[in-house]
């Protein structure tokens, strides 16, 4: 079970926003679905929540088809992964989608959870807290959440885990539980104040516009060569 089952069996609606299958594979290393029996062998299911490229995210929001719940993948060279680009645009594509978001019908119901897959553990001297008998959180990785109903500028010192964005999606929704550490962890909901009236958007300056976005193409390249 994955939370795409709960989502399904509460008709939440949600597509995943992934680049085109890396050269030479049949691009499992950017889709995870593709490991997901119920997804990847069933035709309905996939064309119906897939959504390659990842770029398409821009424009189901221009067309206001954007679902209740969506996953988006970058390109590798937009992915801050080191070496992957000579240019800095990680940065951009993350504001592209932001700001497309914020000057959008939606900006007043989303809620944008944006996190890296690589830890901090070169530099980071923080010791993982051992809190549970699965592994604890692990070193800490970055996450930055984008909402009118979040503090601005605002830290959070609570010990998140990655189940705690699970936990929030499945508690958003009523979904139940999958089992695993969302069923351990804290909520990120604490960060969220959903009293307040949402607060206006301010776009967010970047390099790199939604147009280079859409123009660019797939870099082919895979998730690490290391």
């Amino acid at each position: 079970m994955t939370l795409q089952s709960l989502l399904d069996a509460k008709s939440i609606s949600w597509k995943y926003y992934t680049p085109p299958p890396v050269k030479g594979t049949i691009g499992a290393l950017w889709n995870a679905f593709l490991v997901i029996s119920s997804v990847y062998n069933n035709k309905s299911e996939w064309n119906a929540h897939i959504s390659t490229p990842e770029t398409n995210i821009l424009s189901d929001i221009s067309n206001n088809a954007l679902p209740q719940m969506s996953w988006v993948i970058p390109d590798a060279q937009n992915s801050d992964h080191p070496g992957y680009s000579s240019t800095d645009t990680g940065p951009s594509w993350v504001a592209s989608i932001v700001n497309a978001v914020g000057q959008s019908k939606y900006w007043s119901s989303t809620a944008i959870i944006v996190v890296w897959d690589d830890w901090g553990g070169f530099y980071d001297p923080v010791a993982p807290p051992a809190l549970d008998n699965q592994g604890g959180p692990g070193f800490r990785v970055p996450m930055i959440v984008i909402s009118p109903y979040v503090p601005q500028n605002e830290v959070s010192h609570t010990v998140y885990e990655f189940g705690s964005i699970i936990k929030f999606v499945e508690d958003t929704w009523s979904l139940g539980r999958l089992g695993t550490t969302d069923g351990t962890c804290t909520s990120m909901a604490d960060m969220f104040n959903f009293s307040q009236s949402p607060r206006n958007f301010t776009k967010i300056p970047s390099s790199f516009s939604k147009s280079y976005f859409l123009r660019q193409k797939p870099s082919g390249l895979p998730v690490d060569t290391e």
